[in-house]
């Protein structure tokens, strides 16, 4: 049997604070507008984490049993790669996990919608299946989206636009215009940190017959699609401070520039796929942090 540490490292709990950006930042538009709920803000950290936590099962398992985590891996070695999970006890795990997604949203609506917005209420019950779904689907099964070069949209959905204008919904009740420019670039920078992945990983998975974004497009352009996404993400949030400017603190978030700039510099000047291991981390709490100060500085 799996040890306790065996299978908290299977969590990839370092790519939870990832998960969790677009959500702060929704809920900082709320307070600023007036319409925050601590109960809703609470929910949806909890639904989003149990997302991420199924996605992170569901991808040691797919990435397992089809045999693309090998020798040939440069990144942290998975649970059932190392043999200390067998791929039952993960596809044990899976289902229990789906259990925990399924009532964290459906609570989460209730606590936001209640009864009396009904139609709301069901349109995010089929937008957290198909986050399941979708969390399930990227490695798993003999269609794989992951495997078909569709990761990258599917994350740019789920964790930039569901995440931020999603959860704003969750407060509001309605769409807002505030919502779009940081939608996209928590979307742009979370798509970053899969290319990134899918950068390191670039040899194995072309042996491993897994076509990502990175392996279609070959090591030096999808370096300079790495710098789109965050050179974008870095000029949408500028953007946005500057079209919703009401204070000098505002700016704050400029502060994470400084690291989102030295990874720029650092992939665009990487040789080895290798090296890009140790800049995954960096980029998502980068993330992270443009998306904590992006939500205080809005309220100061």
């Amino acid at each position: 049997m799996a040890s306790f540490k065996t299978w908290v490292s299977a969590l990839r709990l370092r790519t939870l604070p990832l998960s969790v950006s677009g959500i702060i930042v929704a809920g900082s538009l709320a307070e600023y507008n007036g319409l925050f709920h601590w109960g809703v803000f609470t929910m949806a950290i909890l639904t989003t984490l149990s997302f991420q936590i199924l996605s992170n099962l569901a991808n040691d398992y797919g990435d397992g049993v089809k045999g693309t985590d090998n020798l040939d891996r440069i990144g942290p070695q998975r649970a059932i790669q190392s043999g200390e999970i067998t791929p039952t006890s993960m596809f044990f795990a899976i289902r229990i996990n789906i259990l925990i997604s399924i009532f964290l949203a459906v609570f989460t609506i209730y606590v936001a919608f209640g009864s009396k917005y009904f139609l709301l209420g069901l349109l995010f019950l089929v937008l957290g299946m198909l986050s399941i779904y979708a969390a399930l689907k990227y490695t798993i099964g003999g269609n794989a989206y992951g495997y078909r070069g569709l990761g990258d949209i599917f994350v740019f959905i789920f964790f930039g636009l569901l995440s931020v204008i999603g959860a704003y919904v969750l407060f509001a009740k309605q769409i807002d215009h505030v919502t779009i420019l940081p939608a996209f670039t928590i979307g742009f920078l979370s798509t970053a940190v899969l290319n990134l992945n899918n950068l390191r990983d670039i040899e194995s998975d072309k042996k491993a017959n897994k076509i990502t974004m990175a392996v279609k497009m070959g090591f030096t352009r999808a370096k300079r699609y790495h710098m789109f996404l965050v050179g974008g993400a870095i000029c949408l949030s500028f953007l946005f401070g500057i079209l919703y400017y009401n204070s000098p603190y505002n700016f704050i978030f400029f502060i994470a520039y400084i690291p989102l700039i030295i990874h720029m510099k650092k992939v665009h000047n990487c040789i080895e796929p290798v090296k890009l291991d140790q800049e995954l981390k960096k980029l998502a709490l980068s993330t992270f942090l443009l998306s904590v100060l992006l939500a205080v500085g809005h309220l100061l």
